[in-house]
């Protein structure tokens, strides 16, 4: 049996005091939804501006915690980047750093009642006007699901509803939305015409079939079908070449890529797969432990990491031509989401912390007009020479561990 004072050290809660948190966690979430299931609101409480009209996107200073019997999980603590109009931004970070549930909040679809929004704005292009869907009621945001955001979830064989035929289930999107005053042959002919503008062959053919009919890679292009019927300003790209052989991913990418410029929508492209990123973004965002720790041009991100973990994500993808006993990998662990600590969430993992590393978490220091770190290492040198200098110093710590990298284990 453990002691209290490891249970403690363990996080370890008993059956009482996990009741008072999820008591006191109730109080908190049905404030959140009452506010969030509010009928006829007048649209000024919600309107807003955005701070650049260039931009279909802002998220400003989000939180997103989730409130469970065992603590409030900080998935998104604090995270900022815009998205501009006509461009792909690649959100990058490894499973559970927060790129899903930035883009969920963005659409509203967390998981409720645990998931909530609980400071920032999202501020949303919508044309003539902008809103902050933070504020806004669901009434509202069922307009703008499907018709303004849309989303391609990375798993097609689960998305998809396995009872009905997919031409039903691109209709189902269509008549919400675009086709409110459309008769069933008009909704059907524009089903029918997005299963060809995916590329799809036989289109009348798969408008009636059932998803387990379909190939991975056709399930995936009626996904994409179902995001696109209503032509929305963004598109949410969530894993979209995951499970698929890297031919099919090469079509799915050109896809996007077609599709995006035909439409002039923005894409959120969230992935773990660098080389995607380096494809298809304009701009990419790195994310750890909940929060974005570099944020540039994808030029800037790929040709000069800063952060030491962007840094050592570079180093842990295989290079064509380079040949290596073992990839590296970044040591240590991710800090527990339920206690994180008071300093840089990368610091116990990190092999260049300087002193100031055990001071209050770094703010963002801008190197160039579009490429900023979080990192204690930039404060006093605020140059693309200071980013190569810690990229030479972080390569040679990884050439020396892998040589010796049997040894330490």
């Amino acid at each position: 049996m453990f002691g209290s004072e490891k249970k403690k050290e363990a996080g370890y809660l008993s059956a009482r005091e996990s009741r008072r948190i999820s008591k006191e966690n109730r109080k908190i979430t049905q404030e959140y939804e009452k506010r969030r299931k509010r009928k006829n609101v007048d649209p000024s409480e919600y309107a807003c501006e955005m701070r650049d009209p260039g931009n279909a996107v802002e998220f400003d200073d989000v939180h997103t915690y989730f409130f469970t019997d065992t603590g409030v999980v900080k998935s998104v603590d604090g995270v900022s980047y815009d998205v501009p109009v006509g461009k792909t931004v690649g959100v990058v970070g490894e499973s559970g750093c927060g790129k899903s549930v930035t883009c969920l909040s963005l659409i509203q679809l967390l998981q409720r009642p645990q998931g909530q929004v609980t400071g920032g704005s999202i501020r949303l292009n919508l044309g003539d006007h902008a809103i902050d869907v933070t504020k806004a009621p669901e009434e509202a945001m069922q307009k703008i699901r499907g018709s303004e955001v849309s989303m391609i979830y990375q798993e097609p064989m689960t998305s998809l509803n396995p009872v009905f035929k997919v031409g039903e289930q691109i209709e189902e999107v269509i008549a919400l939305h675009d086709g409110k005053d459309w008769s069933k042959e008009q909704i059907k002919a524009r089903a029918i015409e997005m299963i060809e503008t995916v590329g799809i062959a036989n289109s009348e053919g798969v408008y009636g079939m059932y998803p387990h009919e379909l190939s991975g890679g056709m399930r995936q292009r009626i996904m994409i079908a179902i995001a696109l019927a209503c032509n929305p300003r963004i598109i949410i790209a969530d894993e979209p070449t995951t499970a698929l052989d890297v031919t099919i991913q090469a079509q799915i990418l050109d896809l996007l890529r077609s599709l995006k410029e035909k439409i002039n929508s923005s894409i959120i492209l969230v992935t773990h797969d660098l080389g995607v990123v380096a494809e298809m973004a304009d701009y990419v965002v790195v994310m750890y432990a909940g929060r974005i720790v570099e944020r540039g041009t994808a030029e800037e991100i790929f040709d000069h990491p800063a952060h030491p973990y962007t840094i050592g994500l570079m180093a842990s993808k295989p290079v064509v031509g380079k040949k290596v006993e073992r990839l590296y990998s970044i040591p240590g662990k991710v800090p527990n989401p339920v206690n994180m600590p008071n300093y840089c969430y990368f610091k116990d993992r990190c092999e260049l912390c300087v002193k100031a590393c055990d001071g209050a978490y770094p703010h963002m220091v801008r190197l160039s007009p579009t490429h900023e770190v979080s990192c204690y290492r930039y404060y006093d040198d605020k140059s693309a020479d200071a980013a190569k200098q810690t990229a030479a110093v972080l390569d040679d710590i990884i050439a020396g561990g892998s040589d010796n990298e049997g040894e330490d284990k």
